[in-house]
């Protein structure tokens, strides 16, 4: 794969955009990435970045990166990283830390200024995933609430989810993985673990969420039976889809549809971690079938549906980042059939947790690493 020597470029970012335009310092790594559809450029914006775990963009063109020990870092138009104070004391342990981040979807308005972010939230019997909102300064967040806490605080420390994302209907989507030790709690409805919520932007029960008026079920579950779903995007026409760590291999792509149960533990394509022996059934009655099942490991993590014309010939097709796999996906859908399947990195920036589109078009990547980084993908012009 051709590549360039490293040098210090100035690339405009976010021209002509509706929430304002900005200029972010970018180090050009590749400048001719060869795809099915655009020849790409590899761009490092920011590194020092301990273990980034998610990315918002601001209205100013500002940056907001969660670092998993429990940092927040704002990095500027020139490239430059300053954290902010004020975060919760998080539980480390394991995949714990500062997780997502959403800004709500009226942000800038002065009344929804809010910051929403998970995290895991250290207490009795181990930790729980979290989800908390927070005014954001210039140098610190300020009157944070909790808006939610998982019902049961339990170790060990992985399995979070935490993924989040709006419908268009304003209410907020949260994914809470099985948690790592029991995996029959996805399959139980009186438990958080293993599912994908429905909240309100205040934390409460939406009146019509699909478990409502099951007393076997709580009211927060959109849906159930899931491992560890770590991509969550709401597509253009209001669909919300997910990546999902299988076992060892297994891992899905899944269209979401509230009151649906996705099979975990009892239907998975993923093998058992000692014996590499099939856990549980290909499929099974009243249990959703993935949409899409990753090859090999890919260890997903981070989704996004493009739009927009800066990707003419993606519009509507997926990208999604691997962290073992270190690979990111694109993935053309027709119905839920996968009609166009293409490596677009394999090893170039190593583990991917996040992908993002920013407010340019252009497409955001997050490095899962000590000395993390966040890249960007720009097309090239013919």
């Amino acid at each position: 794969m051709p590549t360039t020597l490293r040098s210090l470029t100035l690339a405009l970012l976010l021209g002509g955009l509706p929430l304002g335009a900005s200029a972010q310092a970018a180090e050009t790594l590749i400048d001719d990435l060869e795809s099915d559809h655009h020849t790409l450029r590899l761009e490092r914006i920011a590194a020092g970045l301990e273990h980034p775990w998610s990315l918002a963009f601001l209205p100013d063109g500002d940056l907001l990166v969660s670092e998993r020990p429990g940092r927040l870092a704002r990095i500027d138009q020139a490239g430059q990283i300053s954290r902010l104070e004020g975060v919760p004391e998080v539980s480390t342990r394991g995949q714990g830390g500062l997780l997502d981040l959403a800004l709500h979807p009226r942000f800038g308005d002065g009344k929804h200024d809010w910051l929403y972010f998970t995290w895991s939230q250290p207490g009795s019997g181990g930790s729980a995933t979290t989800l908390s909102r927070a005014r954001l300064g210039d140098d610190s967040l300020s009157h944070i609430e909790t808006l939610f806490e998982q019902g049961r605080f339990s170790a060990p420390g992985r399995h979070y989810g935490s993924r989040l994302a709006w419908l268009p209907d304003g209410t907020l989507l949260m994914s809470i993985g099985d948690r790592g030790r029991e995996p029959s709690r996805a399959q139980d409805g009186g438990d958080h673990a293993g599912s994908v919520l429905r909240l309100t932007d205040t934390g409460g029960v939406p009146p019509d969420n699909p478990f409502v008026d099951d007393a076997a079920v709580l009211d927060e579950l959109f849906t159930m039976g899931n491992r560890n779903p770590q991509g969550l995007t709401v597509a253009q026409d209001g669909t919300p889809w997910s990546t999902e760590h299988g076992p060892r291999t297994g891992d899905e792509l899944n269209r979401l549809v509230g009151g649906d149960n996705y099979g975990w533990p009892i239907v998975s394509r993923g093998n058992n971690y000692a014996t590499n022996q099939p856990i549980g059934r290909d499929s099974a009655p009243g249990m959703r079938d993935p949409v899409h099942v990753f090859d090999g490991r890919f260890a997903p993590s981070g989704l996004v549906e493009v739009s927009g014309d800066t990707f003419t010939a993606w519009q509507g097709h997926f990208l999604a980042g691997g962290l073992a796999s270190e690979r990111l996906i694109r993935l053309a859908l027709e119905g839920d059939e996968v009609v166009e399947h293409e490596v677009l990195l394999e090893g170039e920036i190593g583990r991917i947790r996040d992908v993002r589109q920013g407010p340019d078009g252009t497409i955001y990547l997050l490095e899962d690493a000590t000395n993390g980084a966040l890249y960007r993908l720009t097309p090239v012009a013919p």
